[in-house]
């Protein structure tokens, strides 16, 4: 069967009738979406995507495709995109990349149907009844939250990534289609208005690129960042694109003769091979001058050169034939086919000076490799059947999957779990190895905590210690490359606040905060009520007085159980109670109204600052920047991670926050009985470098009762700079202490650091 007649059949506003007949424009009346009265009639075919998948599915295949295509092609009846083409060419060009990577059947369908629950008010129901639940399962993946209401563009976008991250783990399809879509949207993206193209832009580079990436689709990648790079920097894109035309020419005979010599000597040593030029992305070139700080003249390997032979024996013979033909750059050789990307991907790198004393960047790899490379998990999308051996790539991007479901499923807020998964997404790889040999990759800077994290959620959990090559090292070393990692457990071992300071992956972070919020839920309660009780004063509220159906209103809205896990949510810093409170003012006008009531706008009241008492536990914590003291002006912010933070009211980094949000901060002073507890505060004494004098500061601080945490110093011509770290108990024990450091002889100045 072919489907070249019905193919070919066109639809200028995007539908096609019984008779095949294109009807024009201006026959529909949906004033929204139709396009101008001058605007000339556009077609769109399907032909195109027919020839595509002729090559690899089979009729039946294509005539359930066709289906979907009229389908979506009548939904989206009248609607029109902004260039002025039919809205069906939108999901028309996100099935044909599909089809170019050869997805199947029900992929294909999705991407044809993939907008029209959430533009056009089809039922799931429906999409089952006629096309299967596979392909409906993929189409509710793929659907935008739109109707549900968030506070913050951060809030909907983690909430988007959230679904189609579940149905992703389901279905990877899901996430291939979404990418497809993304490239198309990018494509097109000149018609929107520079705000909204710099918006999508990016969204694209900041999450859809790394996904790219981080699933092996490295032509998309490539194309993705190019076209992001684009819209983000249009002037620099420019400069660089002429650039890079203008070397071309000067470059083509060194290219030409290293390509000449390079296939003369592999074919002597018996290596058959296919070599192909290749040339740098410009936001690849733009990334490295920015980070070497070079200027594009320094930039010397925009060109390099892939060979692709025929067994992965072969890449190490041509990697030896091109160390004997040109000198290889010390440090430039990188072995990924023993100790593959996270994606997956294998090849030999190496970089030599050729011709001129140019450097070449050269990648060997196999046929297969390539494939992969190129196309990643697109390769091999993993919906086989329980029988079925899953490949390596299969087993890296399922393993990826989990870790981001585990995720997602401790932890309940949208931008928390949208930071935590971007963490995840860059994959600069350190490559460490258990006790037994087996090599786990994780990102750059990993810690070994992060490691014990990896292994499993209860090892990390009760990391007690660490050996890295035997030797014990603190949980916070960061790992490199060829380290052998041995965990110590203990059942007494749990995670504490610090360990948030110095984990590196989400799948780390997510843990640990889960196990904190897990065994403080009592202090977050305590500390959420306080907040949302001054928040109501600051609202002249009086919470006794608040109906009762406010607060059910409020807890349908916020998808809470119970009053106390809006607390919670207050208390760890994921809710604002200012933001709570005003909700409820707006709630308690909607109840009024429907009584038939007013509500007079009162003054708000003074507002008493919440006090602090040193004993809160990770709900309350004091800014490492300013370490704040009793007897300190205090300002306390909101912080989305850590709960409620102090700082000094002279702080800095608090004054330039505060400017950027100054919704997040209220007021805070120290509570009356503080007990004996010592505070942490950072000190600097500049002294005259003579013998003995270190010895002669510290015990002048012993002497003045005050512990000392950490000390480091710094060389300034003839006078030494001392930073200590030293625990008080207020300001006053401070400045006992500062007063008998001052009698030492060598010293110059000292002073409080950091404020």
């Amino acid at each position: 069967m072919t489907l070249n007649g019905t193919a070919s059949s066109t639809s200028q506003t995007g539908i096609v009738d019984p008779n095949h007949a294109a009807l024009p424009v201006n026959q529909f009346d949906s004033a929204a979406n139709i396009a101008p009265p001058s605007a000339k009639p556009l077609v769109v075919t399907f032909s195109n995507l027919a020839k595509k998948l002729e090559t690899y599915l089979s009729p039946a295949d294509m005539k359930r495709i066709l289906e979907a295509f009229r389908f979506a092609d009548e939904k989206h009846l009248g609607q029109i995109r902004k260039s002025g083409e039919p809205y069906i060419s939108h999901p028309l060009a996100v099935a044909e990349i599909c089809a170019g990577w050869k997805l199947d059947a029900q992929a294909v369908m999705a991407a044809l149907l993939h907008d029209v629950v959430e533009d056009q008010g089809v039922t799931l129901d429906e999409l089952i009844e006629r096309f299967g639940a596979p392909v409906a399962a993929m189409v509710d993946g793929l659907s935008k939250l739109e109707k549900l209401q968030f506070k913050t563009h951060v809030d909907a976008q983690g909430e988007n990534f959230r679904k189609m991250l579940l149905a992703m783990a389901r279905d990877v399809r899901v996430i291939l289609i979404k990418l497809a879509d993304r490239l198309h949207n990018m494509r097109t993206l000149d018609v929107m208005n520079r705000s909204k193209q710099f918006r999508i832009a990016s969204e694209t580079m900041e999450v859809y690129v790394p996904i790219a990436h981080r699933l092996g689709i490295n032509n998309l990648y490539r194309e993705m960042q190019d076209l992001a790079f684009h819209r983000l920097y249009p002037y620099r894109y420019e400069v660089l694109s002429k650039a890079i035309q203008a070397s071309r020419g000067n470059r083509r005979v060194l290219l030409g003769k290293v390509h000449d010599s390079v296939s003369t000597a592999l074919e002597k040593n018996g290596i058959h091979a296919e070599i192909y030029g290749r040339e740098k992305t410009l936001y690849g070139i733009y990334r490295k001058m920015r980070s070497q700080n070079l200027s594009f003249s320094q930039v010397l390997d925009i060109y390099g050169f892939r060979i692709v032979v025929e067994t992965l024996p072969q890449c190490y013979m041509a990697l030896g034939v091109l160390h004997a033909l040109y000198k290889p750059i010390p440090g430039k050789v990188q072995d990924y086919i023993a100790m593959p990307k996270l994606n997956s991907y294998q090849s030999l790198h190496t970089t030599l000076i050729g011709p001129y004393g140019a450097p070449v960047e050269f990648q060997i790899r196999t046929p297969e490799m390539h494939h992969v490379a190129e196309t990643g998990v697109a390769a091999h999308w993993l919906y086989k059947s329980e029988n079925e051996t899953l490949t390596d790539l299969q087993k890296h991007s399922l393993g990826w999957l989990q870790s981001l479901l585990d995720i997602q499923q401790q932890t309940g807020n949208s931008a928390e779990f949208f930071e935590h998964i971007k963490v995840d997404l860059f994959p600069d790889s350190v490559y460490v190895f258990t006790p037994k040999s087996k090599i786990i990759a994780l990102p750059r800077q990993a810690t070994a905590l992060d490691f014990a994290y990896n292994i499993h959620t209860d090892v990390g959990d009760h990391t007690a210690s660490v050996k890295i090559n035997n030797s014990s090292v603190p949980l916070r070393t960061e790992l490199q490359n060829g380290d052998i990692v041995e965990i110590i457990t203990s059942p007494n071992a749990h995670p504490t606040p610090k360990w948030l300071e110095f984990v590196r992956t989400g799948k780390a972070r997510s843990c640990i905060r889960s196990y904190l919020r897990s065994v403080n839920q009592s202090d977050s309660i305590k500390l959420g009520k306080r907040l949302l009780q001054q928040a109501f004063k600051s609202q002249h509220l009086n919470e006794a007085e608040i109906p009762q159906a406010v607060f059910d209103k409020l807890l349908y809205e916020t998808g809470s159980k119970s009053l106390d896990d809006i607390y919670i949510d207050i208390g760890v810093g994921k809710r604002l109670a200012a933001l709570v409170a005003r909700r409820v003012v707006g709630l308690i006008d909607e109840v009024n109204r429907k009584k038939g009531m007013s509500t007079a706008e009162e003054e708000p009241q003074k507002v008493e600052p919440v006090l602090i008492y040193g004993s809160e536990g990770i709900n309350v914590q004091l800014a490492t920047c300013c370490l704040p003291i009793p007897g300190d002006s205090i300002i306390g912010e909101l912080n989305m991670t850590r709960g409620l933070v102090v700082h000094n009211a002279e702080c800095q980094q608090a004054k330039k926050l505060m400017a950027k949000e100054p919704e997040k901060w209220i007021n805070v002073d120290w509570g009356e009985d503080l007990g004996n507890r010592s505070f942490d505060c950072y000190l600097r004494v500049l002294v005259h470098e003579e013998k003995g004098v270190l010895a002669r500061v510290t015990s002048e601080i012993s002497g003045a009762n005050a512990n000392i945490t950490a000390v480091s110093m710094e060389a300034q011509g003839e006078f030494t700079m001392f930073k200590f770290t030293i625990q008080v108990e207020n300001r006053v024990h401070l400045a006992n202490l500062i007063r008998r450091v001052r009698h030492v002889p060598s010293v110059r100045k000292i002073g409080r650091d950091n404020i």
